[in-house]
């Protein structure tokens, strides 16, 4: 992916292209809107931008829909557009974590909001070390906490990364006892997307049952209301049917974005001629 050293105050966006992507969102936040029941307190969209270029996240973070809540799969794209945007953006890592990069992670990006994607103690440890240290070279940040997912799999598919569901309880417990500078925000699932499109209306997705159960279980071994741990489910294919099944974040990429290049054709900027905006 290529980088680039230009700041975000040199950065030109295209007027059309951004048209097109306020078309998009609007769609989805409508589709949100659809969705929620009355009842539900407001859901957040995490725009996933992976594999596209900063100009594109520039022109949703600002008006007319100013949005904050941008997501990540690769640990050095995301670093290198943090460098670029705004530091009101608030970044969340989606994608699969390895454990000697979480450190890193968590101390080199100051508005990284929330790491979605946590499956194991060893990395929650790792991020705590991070942003530990993040806190000690900017004290500003140091009364706001990383906010972390613990990720779920489900559907036990092997090759879907998480937690086991009856070993999420144990993990929270951890992350909320032993990692001071990290807010246990939630449970998180990725879940089979051949589930979604063979869920009729009116029938809800098994995935997100059990996303639902566990998070249950977990408030209840650990003593605090269910409302107190968030449920991260939903992506482009199936957010609507994941709000109904009670989710508080979806995370939408393509149907924003549209189609994304082959990451080796990626650009971290792109070079918007005479007629952007």
């Amino acid at each position: 992916m290529t980088s680039t050293s230009h700041d975000e105050s040199e950065m030109r966006i295209d007027s059309a292209r951004a048209k097109q992507l306020s078309t998009n969102i609007s769609t989805i936040i409508d589709g949100i809107q659809g969705a929620k029941k009355p009842e539900q307190s407001s859901i957040r969209l995490i725009a996933v931008s992976k594999l596209k270029p900063a100009n594109d996240i520039l022109a949703l973070h600002q008006a007319p829909h100013n949005h904050l809540h941008f997501g990540e799969n690769y640990q050095q794209e995301l670093l290198s557009k943090s460098l670029l945007l705004p530091r009101e953006i608030r970044w969340h890592f989606i994608g699969a974590l390895q454990t000697n990069k979480c450190k890193p992670l968590a101390e080199q990006i100051p508005n990284l909001w929330c790491v979605e994607s946590v499956d194991t103690s060893k990395k929650a440890d790792q991020l705590e070390k991070g942003r530990a240290a993040l806190c000690e070279k900017e004290a500003q940040y140091s009364d706001i906490p990383l906010r972390v997912f613990v990720q779920v799999n489900t559907s036990c598919e092997e090759a879907k990364s998480g937690v086991d569901p009856e070993d999420a309880a144990a993990l929270c417990r951890h992350i909320r006892e032993q990692c001071p500078h990290l807010k246990l925000q939630g449970v998180m699932t990725i879940g089979a997307i051949a589930r979604s499109k063979e869920t009729n209306e009116g029938i809800e997705n098994e995935d997100f049952v059990t996303l639902r159960e566990v998070r249950d279980k977990v408030a209840k071994e650990l003593g605090i209301n269910e409302e107190e741990l968030e449920l991260s489910m939903g992506m482009s294919e199936d957010f609507e049917s994941a709000i109904r099944c009670g989710s508080n974040e979806v995370r939408v990429g393509s149907t924003i974005f549209g189609e994304r290049p082959p990451k080796k054709d990626a650009q971290i900027k792109e070079n918007v001629e005479g007629g952007g905006s």
